[in-house]
């Protein structure tokens, strides 16, 4: 997937122009930024694999898409798993040109009462999922000279208080990223880190249960408090992969806070100890355990996860 990765700005119709016919993965496809990337990147005329734990809303998201797509249900910590779904779309519809680890949840409230199994689970999704998801299609990307995608957050510049396992897990995947990008150059595959600041998903909105976590958000200037929609981040992820960016920036101002991240752990660590000596303890011990819809369905699964193309209908029709 040859893409010039110098513009200012790619409009909807140069990514048609050159997504078109290319076969993009995107995990934790079911809801929030993973279900509008797809629908995006199925605008502009991607064959779409939407990979996730949760059927129904994979169903739901896959009626979206305009472009012919595949939904499978897998687990990104299931290794052999991922490895049958990198299988199934490769002999579907080819080699993968672009796959986006985007899989994550999230669990808040103080480290020592958060549950050591849900603490390493976060780790599980968030860190090892992403390598997962790398190991079971990078083959495809080296065919397809492609752009490996990491989704990131601003959470690796400055770790909050009270998010220990999700601050950890994208500092994690973000160091993970930048040394893939060095094996991988040779092979013509791109690796790109998407930070995502506030964006509007069930997994935010849960973030204002812990007063600490509330009153972080609250002392950011206003910029950087705004909430931005999937469907606005997913526009931006579009461009930046369009250009196979190395960094894509959601909201774009985030590039010029690059040089400032030697600041941000003081910063971030002086407003938390300030709020917490406002909060009585019993507060200050509250969890509010996994975040969002998506984290409490895999935190609390219900079906089988085989890796296998879910039953039904497949396979959807391009529209």
């Amino acid at each position: 997937m040859q893409i010039h990765p110098r513009r200012a700005v790619v409009d909807g119709s140069v990514a048609e122009t050159r997504l078109r016919g290319r076969v993009a993965v995107v995990t934790g496809a079911a809801r929030g930024v993973g279900k509008a990337l797809a629908r995006r990147l199925s605008g502009a005329g991607m064959t779409v694999a939407l990979l996730g734990r949760e059927k129904e809303t994979l169903f739901q998201a896959a009626a979206e898409l305009s472009s012919e797509s595949i939904c499978i249900e897998v687990d990104v910590t299931d290794r052999a798993a991922l490895a049958r779904a990198a299988q199934r779309v490769g002999e579907q519809f080819g080699p993968a040109s672009v796959v986006v680890a985007n899989a994550g949840i999230a669990a808040g409230g103080p480290f020592s009462s958060c549950d050591p199994d849900l603490w390493r689970r976060v780790i599980e999704v968030n860190l090892v999922g992403a390598a997962n998801t790398a190991r079971a299609f990078l083959p495809q990307l080296a065919r397809s000279r492609g752009y490996f995608l990491q989704i990131a957050s601003t959470a690796a510049f400055g770790s909050a208080p009270m998010m220990s396992a999700y601050c950890a897990s994208k500092s994690g995947a973000e160091s993970f990223a930048l040394a893939l990008r060095g094996e991988v150059e040779p092979d013509g595959v791109t690796v790109g880190i998407a930070y995502l600041h506030w964006t509007g998903t069930d997994m935010v909105a849960d973030l204002d249960l812990h007063p600490v976590l509330r009153a972080l958000r609250a002392n950011q200037p206003g910029p950087a408090r705004r909430v931005h929609s999937p469907e606005r981040v997913a526009d931006w992820l579009t461009a930046g992969i369009t250009r196979r960016s190395h960094q894509i920036y959601a909201p774009p101002w985030l590039r010029y806070c690059q040089p400032l991240r030697p600041l941000f752990p003081a910063v971030v660590g002086h407003i938390a100890r300030r709020e917490m000596r406002k909060l009585p303890l019993e507060e200050l011990r509250s969890a509010t355990g996994v975040m969002g819809d998506g984290g409490r369905a895999d935190w609390n699964p219900t079906d089988g996860r085989t890796g296998a193309p879910l039953d039904g209908d497949r396979t959807t029709p391009p529209r």
